[in-house]
């Protein structure tokens, strides 16, 4: 069996206290946050900050500290079984401008509902659920 490790953001701006969530429509049809494989040579985090800015654009990413979750799955690739295991980092920018990689075809700035109903696997659900949650904590501190 193949293994494969990536790392993604749950990324976020403000608006008037409010967090608005990046959420990414790849070609292959779903929607879901910025992330890739983590190369060889990198951590987590560099890895999230370099998928962020080939796929978006965006270098201003401050990362949460305390936020982050692992979901695993199984997939076929070639006729061959897959372990992945995907880390998310929930991240800040001050930026809205986006400019798509090539894997990419569309973007959304939605508000938590917004985000959440434009989201296609219910992995990625449970997340921005926990990171919102998550957020809203430390926003009403």
């Amino acid at each position: 069996m193949l293994e494969e490790r990536s790392a993604g953001a749950v990324l976020f701006r403000l608006e008037d206290r409010e967090p608005i969530y990046l959420i990414l429509h790849y070609h292959a049809g779903h929607w879901d946050f910025p992330k890739g494989n983590i190369e060889q040579g990198e951590d987590e985090l560099s890895t999230v900050k370099r998928e962020v800015r080939e796929e978006t654009c965006i270098d201003d990413v401050e990362f949460i500290q305390g936020f982050r979750r692992m979901v695993e799955y199984m997939y076929r690739r070639a006729g061959r079984l897959v372990h992945k295991v995907v880390v998310f980092y929930l991240a800040k920018t001050s930026k809205d401008e986006v400019k798509l990689s090539y894997e990419h075809n569309d973007y959304r700035w939605g508000r938590f509902d917004v985000a959440l109903n434009l989201l296609t696997y219910n992995n990625s659900k449970i997340i921005l659920r926990d990171a919102d949650t998550f957020l809203r904590g430390i926003l009403s501190s």
